[in-house]
């Protein structure tokens, strides 16, 4: 059954209390999903838009007003929000027409002159001039950086601890380049941009710089750290107690200041940067109160060099990616071997739940070598949880698995040779006529972009609609983005690559040496799910001729190595070609995993007759 949403009445009582009083004076107050670093995935002291509302989907953010509290949230989360939130909340669907953005709300729905609250380091510089900006023109309003965050306030000892893990260093045979390397690099990217230095604030973007990772966010391998490089001095900004004797030899050479002192030190920079008429470079994560300490006048804000640099993998990291999909494939082979005789011939149907197979998945995950644990929280979901696109089982409202629905499991590992992200949807029982035909089509669009042959930097939104195209010719289609970069020993979701209708994807083109996934999927609400999807990496593709004059195309290569259900394809609906791949791949996966399975195991048996011909 669905979890019961979280009474959110007295912790939006005692936050409209604080709006009002005379310190603050604020007609609105805004509480974004991110952290000081605008990560993705947070730690559980950054919580707080969770905390005020009850929903913790990965995305949203939060307007609370005297008499409104509004949740703004995407496709993959509508149903979660909806079922997490008590009756105090009302979720407003981006990307449905007519469904403004929270920005436009706070335009279109307050008074003139409304002043808006906010906590500046965790809203981008850029976004929060323009938010400025927007309210300035209406009769004097204003967005207001409040230092001390209201929910923290409102959270007061419950609030969790920052945490203190310390950092370790990944080994050059993981990365394939030393961190000095990096930073040379760095800085031949700020003498092309004529920048003084780079504000470094993006948690993955530090932890690849330095070839360092630690554990301060679940299942992310980062750390709490901000870092300034200029052109003759590195500096490391982090809680000198995360670092051990054998760090700080790593980083010898490197200032290591306090995580905090950046914003006085970039405050003091601000006089010399005028008088020599520079600048420094900072990546779009930038926060607004860094932004204002050092001034905006002394800042570039653009893509910071760091992410492509970090997208482009060299070849000892492209490799690690197969390696590592290859041993997670051994572990998805013995869970799916073990999960089968269960459901089966053990009694598990009706008895085991999401989380009770999620668990039994991580330890198979963690039985092989280099893993360090799971890149995200395992999505087990059955029947209609399938339909949540980002569902997150939690024991005691999970559901128990069903032989006569569908099973969606996506699921990943660290590996300090790489990070793992896959999805597959499977039945144990018989599934329906329209069950097999929705998932053919969806396997249809996987194969489509997978065998894609493209001009080198062509968009990941000009490839999106061959995933679409089987199911759009249905008149069908699913609410999030078909593929996005995947981290080396990092976060399973890394720009600036992807593949989607997403704006930011027209300005990056793939090219060799990215990542990116490839997961079409539908979803029927109140009914299953169906997700497939392969990890892939960017590389050359053989052509006869060459039109692009040198640029060369490229192609997918698909590092996942777990076998595709067959019972769930509809043979008739796929092409020829499309047959040959789904055997070619399944030989693949065959030869590559099959070494690794005990012979006559659960998982060795299962692997052989999943990757049989079709």
């Amino acid at each position: 059954m669905p979890p019961s949403p979280i009474n959110t009445t007295s912790q939006l009582k005692r936050l409209r209390e604080l709006m009002a009083s005379p310190s603050y004076n604020i007609s609105a107050y805004v509480v974004p999903s991110e952290d000081a670093h605008q990560s993705e995935y947070v730690a559980a002291c950054d919580m707080r838009r969770a905390f005020i509302s009850g929903f913790d989907g990965s995305a949203g953010c939060a307007v609370i007003t005297a008499d409104k509290a509004a949740m703004f949230t995407d496709g993959r989360y509508f149903l979660q929000a909806r079922a997490q939130m008590d009756d105090n909340w009302v979720l407003m669907k981006r990307g449905v027409p007519g469904v403004p953005s929270w920005q436009e709300y706070l335009e279109k729905n307050l008074p003139a002159g409304s002043r808006v609250g906010i906590d500046p380091t965790l809203l981008s510089a850029s976004e929060g001039e323009k938010i400025r900006q927007a309210l300035n023109s209406r009769d004097g309003g204003d967005l207001v950086g409040i230092e001390q965050n209201l929910v923290d306030i409102v959270w007061g000892d419950s609030r969790p601890k920052r945490p203190r893990d310390q950092v370790f260093i990944l080994d050059t045979k993981f990365t394939g380049e030393a961190y000095r390397d990096k930073i040379t690099r760095v800085r031949e990217s700020l003498e092309t941009a004529e920048a003084a230095g780079l504000v470094v604030s993006a948690l993955d973007e530090i932890a690849w710089l330095f070839n360092l990772r630690g554990s301060d966010i679940s299942y992310n391998p980062v750390f709490f750290a901000y870092a300034l490089v200029t052109r003759s001095e590195v500096t490391l900004y982090i809680d000198d107690t995360k670092i051990d004797d054998e760090v700080r030899e790593h980083l010898h050479g490197v200032s290591i200041r306090p995580y905090n002192a950046i914003f006085g030190e970039l405050a003091a920079l601000s006089s010399s940067l005028v008088q020599s008429k520079q600048r420094l470079l900072a990546g779009s994560s930038v926060s607004w109160a860094l932004a204002k300490a050092l001034g905006t006048d002394n800042l570039v804000i653009d893509k910071s060099p760091i992410t492509m640099l970090k997208a482009l993998k060299n070849a000892v990291e492209l490799e690690g990616m197969r390696q590592c999909h290859i041993r997670d494939g051994a572990a998805m082979a013995k869970y799916f071997g073990w999960l089968e005789n269960e459901m089966l011939f053990n009694g598990g149907h009706q008895r085991l739940s999401e989380v009770d197979v999620a668990d039994k998945l991580e330890q198979f995950r963690r039985e092989q070598k280099h893993c360090v644990g799971l890149s995200f929280n395992t999505i087990s979901s059955v029947g209609a949880n399938g339909a949540i696109i980002h569902y997150s089982p939690q024991r005691g409202s999970d559901a128990l698995l069903d032989m006569n629905q569908m099973y969606l499991c996506d699921s990943g590992g660290q590996y300090y040779d790489g990070t793992t992200d896959v999805t597959r949807t499977y039945h144990f029982g018989t599934p329906t006529a329209w069950q097999r035909e929705c998932f053919t089509r969806v396997l249809k669009g996987h194969i489509a972009l997978n065998r894609a042959v493209f001009p080198s930097k062509t968009t990941g939104y000009a490839l999106d609609p061959l995933a679409r195209l089987p199911l759009w010719q249905l008149g069908l289609d699913y609410r999030h983005g078909t593929g996005h970069g995947v981290g080396s020993f990092l976060n399973v979701h890394e720009g600036p690559q992807g593949i989607g209708m997403r704006d930011g994807y027209l300005s990056c083109g793939l090219q060799h040496g990215m990542t990116i996934t490839n997961e079409p999927g539908y979803y029927e609400d109140g009914a299953f799910g169906i997700r497939i999807e392969n990890a892939c990496l960017v590389v050359k593709a053989d052509t006869k001729y060459d039109y692009t004059g040198g640029a060369g195309y490229l192609r997918f290569e698909a590092v996942t190595m777990v076998p595709i259900q067959k019972k769930l394809v509809q043979a008739g609906l796929l092409t020829v070609e499309e047959r040959q791949w789904l055997d070619q791949y399944h030989a693949s996966v065959w030869e590559k995993v099959s070494p690794l399975l005990e012979e006559g195991s659960h998982g060795y048996e299962w692997l052989k007759r999943e990757t049989s011909p079709l």
